[in-house]
């Protein structure tokens, strides 16, 4: 059995992080799906009582309101609690500089988290998505300035290609600089695809897994039907209702809502809810560290964190494999087959678990 202090090292450091991280893009009903001020407290405290102590938030999340809710629900627990933000979200609508992965950025978005955060230090702060215009050695030299100075403790990347990620690896070790320690990304049952480079990267190169989306924008719990594919494809305003973020985060399609009837079918086989089946499954790959929970309510946050008591059998396993396994491309798939094998090995069998 797991619980929330049962902890785990993030990545290379040795920072000790609970095996469910509480995200907090709920928090605040600026986006109009939301929880207020009072369920987003009573979500802290639960999960902060029960051990839990890795917080995830953003800049821009509910508009700047989750981080300001944070560093109040924070506030006389600060030094037990690691808080995780975000930068690259534009601040402000016109301003070019406002948002993006550059320094400039980057220094105007800590400040501003701090002050909202309404803490001196940030114990990890993320590169929020790949802007593809700002150079990598810019990015590092300032990530390492902030956490030189003492604002940012750790730093992570999130939502960035496998070879750009293990090239700023590269070079922050090289150059004496803080290396990168987290790599947030999309992993559940309905997005696999990040077991071909991603995650794999992630463990050669010394980053913790924090998956966000574990449940497919609510699609793995079960509340959507094939009617709700009316839908489309969303709209990119995260405002609205769940249900445009989940389509426009490409989650809610056929093939998801088949993935989610197997989740369903395993869940009453085991007596328990679907949530906590999907959650369960992404723990099992060694690769993650603490996959992101996203509760909107109190009794939501209570069944998410059910996961930590699931067990599967072989079946089970086998039945969600099928339901959502991915093909991995090259190269892969070309040098698992026997042949690339027998060129390369002779027929040696070499034991790979020592």
């Amino acid at each position: 059995m797991t619980t929330l202090d049962t902890y785990r090292l993030l990545g290379r450091s040795g920072l000790r992080v609970s095996p469910l991280a509480l995200g907090t893009m709920t928090f605040g009903t600026d986006w109009g799906w939301g929880s207020d001020k009072d369920e987003s407290r009573r979500i802290f405290d639960a999960y902060v009582d029960r051990g839990g102590n890795f917080v995830d938030t953003a800049s821009q999340y509910t508009e700047g309101t989750s981080e300001t809710l944070v560093g109040e629900f924070a506030s006389g627990r600060r030094e037990q609690v690691v808080i995780a933000t975000k930068y690259t979200m534009a601040r402000r609508a016109g301003d070019p500089n406002s948002g993006g992965n550059h320094r400039k950025s980057m220094v105007q978005s800590v400040e501003a988290s701090l002050r909202r955060l309404n803490t001196d230090f940030i114990d990890l702060l993320y590169l929020h998505a790949w802007d593809f215009t700002t150079p990598v050695e810019e990015i590092l030299r300032a990530m390492d300035d902030l956490v030189r100075m003492g604002k940012v403790l750790y730093v992570g990347i999130s939502d960035t290609p496998a070879w750009q990620v293990s090239r700023m690896q590269a070079i922050a070790d090289l150059r004496g600089w803080a290396p990168l320690v987290a790599l947030q990304i999309e992993y559940s049952l309905i997005e696999r695809t990040v077991e071909r480079d991603l995650i794999p990267m992630a463990r050669e190169m010394g980053l913790g897994v924090v998956p966000w989306s574990p449940l497919a924008s609510g699609v793995l719990t079960g509340k959507y039907t094939r009617a709700d594919l009316d839908v489309g494809q969303g709209t990119s305003d995260p405002a609205g209702s769940r249900k445009n973020v989940a389509a426009a985060n490409g989650a809610l399609t056929e093939r998801a809502l088949g993935i989610a009837d197997v989740v369903k079918q395993v869940a009453a086989e085991m007596g328990a809810k679907p949530s906590q089946v999907a959650l369960a499954w992404t723990m099992l790959n060694p690769g993650v560290t603490a996959p992101i929970i996203g509760a909107r309510t109190s009794v939501q946050l209570e069944d998410n964190l059910g996961a930590l008591d699931v067990r599967f059998t072989e079946g089970q396993l086998a039945a969600l494999e099928d339901a959502s396994r991915v093909d991995l491309g090259f190269p892969h798939e070309f040098l698992a087959r026997p042949m690339p094998r027998q060129v390369m090995l002779g027929g040696v069998q070499i034991d790979l678990t020592r």
